[in-house]
């Protein structure tokens, strides 16, 4: 699921029209519309304590995957699929100190109602497999204090022909950059890879199941995560199943 503000062009029809659509593409199980919600491109549950991994590489993330994490990413949110047709997954986050990536936090979460894909295609209702910068964030509530630039707009918020349960699932939002601008609102709706690869996916709000394509986990979780992540650090999600991290 995700939307957005910001930098806001055109009619004001035209932009309900937009946000309807990225909103759609995360939407829950009842929403009328399919769509995913994904955005430009691109593992183990555990206590709340920071803690030292002890190794340099994320733990859970084969030499594939790690290789994609950009040298000079200091942090990563690693979200690990229980399997790749499971909606459930662990999001944790990651801090390098020197050469070890430190656990800081982790919460239960949720990935695509089908699971995940390394092939995300528009209404797969399945997360794309990879590592993916995060450089964008928004919500209908104001900035909680995040580093990211935050965009802030009424017009996040889920229509309200969709479940009740799913009102609150882009109060905060960051957007995950697979098929999307960087530097653009969350809710941005351009699409460089074009409209059947999907997009507007975002680590959102959870509502307690799958979701169409994005992340999601709960508010205080989301709240720590934006009040965490430092473009200075280069921060990055690594998600996908755990077999396919792993690989």
């Amino acid at each position: 699921m995700q939307l957005g503000e910001g930098r806001r062009a055109g009619a004001a029809t035209a932009t309900a029209v937009l946000l309807c659509a990225a909103l759609a593409a995360c939407g829950g199980a009842r929403a009328e519309r399919g769509g995913d919600g994904m955005a430009g491109s691109g593992a183990q549950g555990g206590g709340h304590s920071v803690k030292a991994v002890g190794t340099p590489r994320v733990p859970g993330v084969g030499d594939r995957m790690q290789r994609r994490i950009p040298v000079a990413s200091r942090q990563v949110v690693a979200v690990y699929g229980d399997g790749k047709d499971a909606a459930q997954a662990t999001v944790v986050l990651y801090a390098k100190r020197g050469p070890n990536w430190e656990r800081v936090r982790s919460w239960p979460g949720h990935n695509g109602k089908k699971g995940w894909t390394a092939r995300h295609r528009a209404g797969d209702n399945r997360s794309p497999v990879g590592v993916f910068t995060l450089t964008d964030a928004g919500g209908v509530l104001a900035d909680p204090g995040t580093r990211l630039p935050y965009t802030r707009a009424d017009s996040f918020a889920a229509p309200r022909w969709w479940a009740k349960s799913h009102w609150h699932d882009f109060d905060y939002v960051i957007a995950i950059d697979y098929n999307r601008v960087k530097g653009a609102p969350p809710d941005d709706p351009t699409r460089p890879e074009g409209e059947e690869r999907g997009g507007g996916i975002w680590l959102h709000m959870d509502h307690g199941s799958g979701t169409s394509a994005c992340v999601s986990v709960s508010r205080g979780a989301m709240e720590q995560l934006l009040r965490t992540l430092d473009p200075d650090e280069h921060p990055v999600v690594v998600m996908g199943d755990r077999a396919a991290l792993k690989a």
